[in-house]
């Protein structure tokens, strides 16, 4: 009897050695892989699965494999609030990455922080960070950085007054708030301040005031998705002559697709992901951007965005904690997470802190021009 308990016994400990050994960790995602924002969320899906399938074919993580449970929002930020509950109750997952808008993301944020689970954000918006919020991460430079970026270059110029266009969203809103407060540390005033809808298709009646006001001197749209590129249409086919600026809200080759030839000589602050292979050899960020361009283009025979590259950052920044930490407990990975340091991604070289969910400095943001349809590193 006792040699057959030891057996049962000895059986029982073996299934569960399996099914430990067998249990993977659960990257949880929501996207917005359709409607206004899916050239930021397309890519940013297609990454995660790329790379958690690469890390699986390397053995996984802490000899575990991974598996990637993404749902798509549809560009709606009330839906990326009840697919974030079904990531947290019902496939309890190790980590949250997402939500590709800073509406989603601030929709998503209060279920996360009760749940206690580690959460990077791939939003644009400072909102997302400021005031710090303890499980939540980023990995897209903030819309302030970008504002700072473009006055800078502005001020280069001899830039001192502005129209600003600014999208109704989150980040839209974000931005126009952080450019007001932003514009008078750089000596630039904005003197006609208008705003859109993301799913408006003409923009001519504001950009149609900006062109009658003879202090505009530059124009800058604070938007994402498909709304800047109506902008950058609608002044091309106005005749509106002064400079126009973009922001990192549209760092991808299909804001190029969509403006066509009006894009040209458009200014914009990105991360090196676009200009990879035109940085210096001697940029730390040089192999991690062109490595992974390089591995995009081959599986998914499409250009990259930052977008898909603000997924990388995410995925290889939990990885990391996870390593570090020796353990996949959301506690002990989220603290990992805050003392982040040295980690090379494709927005640049993040070193977190308690007080810094997002650890990019202002020069991991790069000034870019579009020349003859194709990205330009200017300085």
């Amino acid at each position: 009897m006792k040699l057959k308990l030891a057996i049962i016994a000895a059986s029982l400990a073996l299934t569960s050695m399996h099914s430990g050994a067998a249990e993977r960790i659960k990257i949880g995602a929501v996207l917005s892989t359709t409607g206004a924002a899916s050239f930021l969320g397309d890519p940013e899906y297609k990454t995660l699965k790329m790379y958690v399938d690469s890390i699986n074919a390397e053995g996984g993580l802490l000899g575990r494999q991974l598996e990637l449970v993404s749902y798509d929002d549809g560009s709606d930020a009330n839906q990326a609030n009840t697919l974030t509950r079904r990531l947290l109750f019902d496939d309890k997952v190790d980590v949250v990455i997402g939500g590709t808008s800073t509406g989603a993301t601030m929709s998503m944020d209060p279920l996360i922080e009760r749940a206690q689970v580690p959460f990077v954000s791939l939003g644009g918006a400072v909102v997302i960070i400021e005031p710090v919020k303890k499980w939540m991460f980023k990995t897209s430079h903030t819309d302030r950085m970008a504002a700072e970026r473009i006055f800078d270059d502005m001020k280069k110029h001899g830039i001192s007054k502005i129209g600003l266009l600014s999208e109704t969203s989150g980040l839209g809103q974000s931005g126009k708030k952080e450019s007001e407060l932003a514009a008078p540390r750089y000596g630039i005033q904005i003197v006609s301040n208008e705003t859109y809808n993301p799913k408006d298709t003409d923009m001519s009646p504001q950009l149609t005031k900006m062109k009658n006001n003879p202090d505009v001197q530059a124009v800058l749209v604070f938007g994402m998705g498909q709304g800047p590129a109506v902008a950058t249409r609608n002044r091309k086919q106005l005749g509106l002559k002064v400079p126009l600026y973009q922001t990192h809200g549209v760092c991808s080759d299909e804001y190029i697709r969509l403006s066509g030839d009006a894009a040209e000589g458009v200014r914009l602050p990105c991360a090196a992901i676009l200009v990879g292979a035109k940085l210096p050899d001697n940029d730390p960020q040089k192999p991690v951007v062109t490595g992974y361009a390089k591995a995009y283009a081959a599986k998914w025979h499409s250009e990259v965005s930052a977008f898909g590259g603000g997924a990388y950052d995410a995925l290889m920044i939990y990885k990391a904690a996870v390593e570090r930490a020796g353990t996949t407990d959301k506690a002990k990975v989220r603290d990992a997470m805050e003392h982040t340091k040295g980690v090379i991604g494709t927005a640049g070289i993040f070193n977190m802190t308690p007080e810094n969910h997002l650890g990019l400095g202002l020069e991991s943001l790069r000034m870019l021009e579009i020349r003859n349809g194709d990205w330009t590193l200017v300085h």
